[in-house]
C-alpha cells in the first residue's frame, strides 16, 4: 500500500482501539499461587492514550480475555470503551461503532494475533505490533517498529496524530498543563 494512503487513512481516524495481550502488553500473563495475575504495561504507551484522548480521539479495548488488571489499566487512563468478550470480538466492535456513531473508514485498530484479523480487515485504518504474527503484519495497513507492551502504541499514536496534524498542538498542550 502506498505511503500517501495510509496517511490518508490515519488523518481520518476518529476512533483508535487496541487488543490488550500481545499489543498494550508483551503478552505475558504471570498467574500467582492465590490467583491472581499480573500483565506489563508501557507507561509511554499509556502516554499515547492521554495525548490521543487529549486530541479528541476516543480510544477503546477490545480483549478476547477478562482481566481485572485489564479493567484497573483501562481505568487509569480513562478510555472511552472498555469490552473483554470471550465470545466475539465482532460483536463487541459493533457496540463500539454503534456506541461512538462511527463507520469503519473512521476506526482504527491495533492487533498482533489470528483472532484479531476480521477487524483489521474492516477498518479503515489496520496496525501492528512488530512483534505480531505473519498473517496479521501482512494484512495490516501500518506496523510498528516496536514490539508489542514495549512502545508500539505509543509509535502508532504519534503517527496517527502527525498524519492528522495535531502531534505538535497537542505535546504543547500536554506539556502546559504539567507545569
Amino acid at each position: 500500500m502506498a505511503h500517501s494512503d495510509v496517511l490518508t487513512r490515519a488523518a481520518s481516524a476518529r476512533v483508535l482501539l487496541f487488543d490488550v495481550d500481545g499489543v498494550l502488553t508483551d503478552g505475558t500473563v504471570l498467574l500467582h499461587s492465590d490467583g491472581a495475575e499480573t500483565k506489563r504495561f508501557h507507561i509511554r504507551d499509556g502516554t499515547a492514550v492521554v495525548l490521543a484522548r487529549r486530541a479528541g480521539l476516543k480510544v477503546g479495548l477490545i480483549s478476547a480475555r477478562p482481566s481485572d488488571a485489564t479493567l484497573r489499566r483501562a481505568a487509569q487512563l480513562e478510555f472511552d470503551y472498555v469490552h473483554q468478550v470471550p465470545s466475539s470480538k465482532s460483536a463487541a466492535y459493533e457496540s463500539v461503532l454503534k456506541e461512538a456513531s462511527a463507520t469503519d473508514e473512521v476506526v482504527a485498530y491495533m492487533g498482533d494475533d489470528l483472532i484479531d484479523l476480521p477487524l483489521l480487515r474492516r477498518v479503515g485504518l489496520a496496525a501492528a505490533p512488530a512483534d505480531a504474527v505473519d498473517e496479521v503484519r501482512a494484512a495490516v495497513h501500518w506496523v510498528s517498529g516496536k514490539p508489542g507492551g514495549a512502545g508500539a502504541v505509543r509509535e502508532f499514536v504519534e503517527f496517527v496524530l502527525k498524519a492528522q496534524g495535531r502531534w505538535e498542538r497537542v505535546i504543547e498542550e500536554y506539556l502546559a498543563a504539567q507545569r
